[in-house]
C-alpha cells in the first residue's frame, strides 16, 4: 500500500474509507501493551467495537488521522 491510498473499513466486504482506528489486544495471547488495528467506516464503527469490546479485547477507539 502507497501513503496515496485511502484506508478501508476492516468490516466483511466493506470498501468506504475508514475514519475510525479500533485498538485491541487479545490479553490471553498478546502483551499488555501490543495493539492490533482494525479501521471503520462510520457505519461499521459500532458493529466492530461492540464485536470487539464483548471479548474484552477493545482498548481504544481514535481518528484514523490520530494513528501514529
Amino acid at each position: 500500500m502507497t501513503a496515496a491510498e485511502p484506508l478501508q473499513c476492516s468490516a466483511k466486504g466493506c470498501r468506504a474509507d475508514a475514519r475510525w482506528a479500533l485498538r485491541w489486544n487479545n490479553p490471553k495471547i498478546h502483551d499488555a501493551e501490543r495493539r492490533k488495528v482494525w479501521l471503520a467506516c462510520d457505519d461499521h464503527k459500532e458493529h466492530l467495537s461492540t464485536f470487539l469490546a464483548r471479548r474484552g479485547f477493545l482498548r481504544d477507539m481514535i481518528p484514523v488521522d490520530d494513528l501514529p
